[in-house]
């Protein structure tokens, strides 16, 4: 039975408590909210006290603090986790915590050298937690093309006009020099490894095990998008996922599917049979989906190419949009020649055609199925050509795109699925959002342990957020609309949203990242 949470609609109230009562305050209290922690099972109105970070108490008493938020007919949720985060720059980073995301994580690319994007990132002055995998596919660029990898996103859309290093099996001398790659990347601190493998489908099978192997050397995840997208066999995504299970079973992995939606197509519901028999069967095996039915790629990308591409993919005429514009086939294959590592969005499914949006419904609603958004980075088009948006202008330029799943992902989920279409509780909602995303790096990243929940002692990474208003704004036409709803996001206890603005001086970003002795 779908739980009822009261909804009152109140504006937040900041309040300063009087200077006497500092000595036995705490440096901020959340008062008189929902608190929802999906570890616990604890969903009714408590207040929260917060000193240095730190969830210190929880507790139906009245607390004093140096500040107070009046939370009265709001939710009280752990931030939420994104695991699957490519919008790198600081931009990328705003969006999410506009819609309530604390700690994103750029994991199914992933990055590499791992030190120097680390070292970068700590520069930009990011609002939220931010960490990353080694990258297969940067390892497998850098061995084919015989240069050294670089740690930013440009590096990996340059190489997309190459083929050899999507679709030639590795020579022993190369694939001793990607596994190296990839284990330099864990030795300096990578939260595991990243397999695009969808963009590289040609590896060979001993490679992937090979990558499966090494992560349960260094007690780690891999996460994987799955090297086919396709409703066809052979090489379809029934096998690509297949093959996944097989190697975790095999080697004992913990194995992400990333976007089991996406790359499942129109076929998610055998892919999502073969999910629930690997999980049955004790194997350690977690998939994320996202609540959109068009994904975001390169133009270039191996599933583009090849015979029956189009069959294998139930492709459609202008199915490719380029900013807000729709590509015909004429369109599409000029781009891929003159610049195919040109970002673009890609209609798989139409959420207007009801089946169509049942397949997608599906994926969200399954109860061993996480959120992510796979958020993309802000582009800019000056006259034809696309580039990476590096300012730091808030709010986004109106020019600036990319996937409205970058801005509205998190918010789409509570305003659709839990208030307007009744397909999941809030509790659920949050714990897809929150508790599942942190427990898949529960074991090998110390620092998850402490967030996705609202317990004492855990960290202070809280979203807080007004159940009757809180939904997407973004279109594919207005990608970078704003979420309305969620009125306070706090990282590390310091605030980032405060009644719904964000603030664009502030900076409680922490590195996720593994400890590794040297």
């Amino acid at each position: 039975m779908k739980r009822s949470i009261p909804v009152i609609t109140m504006p937040l109230i900041l309040i300063a408590t009087s200077g006497s009562a500092l000595a036995t305050s705490y440096d901020l209290v959340i008062s008189g909210g929902h608190v929802i922690d999906p570890e616990t099972g604890l969903s009714d109105v408590r207040n929260i006290g917060i000193n240095k970070g730190t969830i210190e108490v929880i507790s139906q008493d009245v607390l004093t603090g140096k500040q107070t938020i009046d939370a009265s007919g709001h939710i009280v949720s752990p931030g939420f986790i994104d695991l699957h985060h490519h919008g790198q720059n600081i931009s990328g980073y705003r969006m999410q915590a506009q819609q309530g995301v604390t700690t994103a994580l750029e994991l199914e690319s992933g990055i590499l050298p791992i030190g120097d994007w680390y070292d970068g990132q700590a520069k930009k002055n990011l609002p939220i937690n931010y960490g990353a995998s080694a990258a297969w596919t940067f390892a497998r660029v850098a061995t084919f093309t015989g240069t050294e990898p670089e740690a930013n996103l440009q590096y990996f859309q340059a190489a997309q006009g190459l083929d050899n290093w999507k679709n030639d099996i590795a020579t022993d001398e190369q694939f001793e020099q990607i596994i190296d790659y990839v284990e330099k990347g864990l030795n300096e601190g990578a939260i595991g490894i990243g397999i695009n493998a969808g963009y590289a489908p040609g590896y060979g099978r001993k490679e992937y095990h090979a990558l499966a192997k090494l992560a349960v050397k260094h007690n780690v995840a891999t996460y994987t998008h799955v090297r086919y997208a396709s409703m066809l066999e052979p090489g379809s995504s029934f096998e690509a996922i297949q093959e996944l299970i097989a190697n975790s079973a095999l080697t004992g992995a913990k194995m992400h599917i990333n976007h089991i939606n996406s790359t499942s197509l129109k076929d998610i519901d055998a892919t999502l049979e073969l999910f629930d028999e690997a999980t049955k069967q004790g194997y350690h095996v977690t998939a994320g989906a996202y609540p959109w039915g068009a994904a975001s790629t390169v133009i270039g990308a191996a599933m583009f190419s090849g015979p029956e591409w189009k069959e294998r993919l139930g492709f459609q005429e202008e199915s490719i949009q380029l900013g807000t514009e729709r590509l015909d086939n004429e369109q599409m294959l000029a781009r891929q020649q003159s610049d195919p590592g040109t970002v673009i969005n890609w209609h798989f499914l139409d959420e207007a055609i009801p089946n169509e949006l049942s397949a997608l419904d599906r994926s969200i609603i399954h109860p061993n199925v996480l959120i992510e958004s796979d958020s993309m980075p802000w582009m800019l088009i000056d006259d034809g050509k696309v580039s990476y948006y590096e300012g730091d202008q808030w709010p986004l330029p109106e020019e600036a795109f990319a996937h409205p799943r970058s801005s509205g992902t998190f918010t789409k989920i509570l305003g659709s699925y839990v208030r307007e279409r009744g397909l999941l509780t809030v509790e659920e909602a949050i714990r897809k959002m929150s508790y599942m995303p942190a427990t898949v790096l529960d074991g090998f990243v110390p620092q998850m342990a402490k967030k996705g929940r609202i317990q004492e002692g855990m960290d202070a990474d809280i979203v807080i957020f007004d159940p009757a208003t809180v939904d997407n704004q973004a279109t594919y036409q207005a990608p970078s609309a704003i979420s309305t709803g969620i009125d306070t996001v706090l990282v590390n206890g310091e605030f980032v949203v405060k009644n719904g603005e964000l603030l664009t001086e502030v900076a409680p970003g922490q590195a996720i990242r593994r400890e590794v002795a040297n």
